[in-house]
């Protein structure tokens, strides 16, 4: 079965009041399996637009990551999020195909 990850870009207005929002998505983030792989890292942004953080977050699967997404808990946590923040979010299945050779 793939693994699922959610791909996040953020631009934060408040840092302050956006740690309450970590603070709340611990929960979720921690009962679907998640697992941080990039997180507020130093970046270089080589084309396209970009936001101040990136975040790259792998779950045991695609449905994992969208049953924590659509949970109680983390749209909660979301609420927390909503004015001092503006995020970027998609959640994508991993691949388990071909790879260069």
């Amino acid at each position: 079965m793939a693994k699922g990850y959610w791909i996040v870009r953020v631009d934060i207005t408040d840092a302050e009041q956006y740690k309450k929002y970590i603070a709340a998505n611990n929960k979720p983030l921690a009962a679907y399996g998640a697992r941080f792989l990039v997180r507020g890292a130093p970046f270089e942004n080589v084309e396209g637009g970009a936001r101040q953080r990136n975040a790259v977050i792998e779950f045991p699967s695609y449905q994992a990551a969208l049953d924590c997404y659509r949970s109680e808990d983390y749209q909660a946590a979301i609420k927390l999020r909503a004015d001092v923040a503006t995020a970027d979010l998609i959640i994508i299945e991993g691949y388990e195909g071909p790879q260069p050779a």
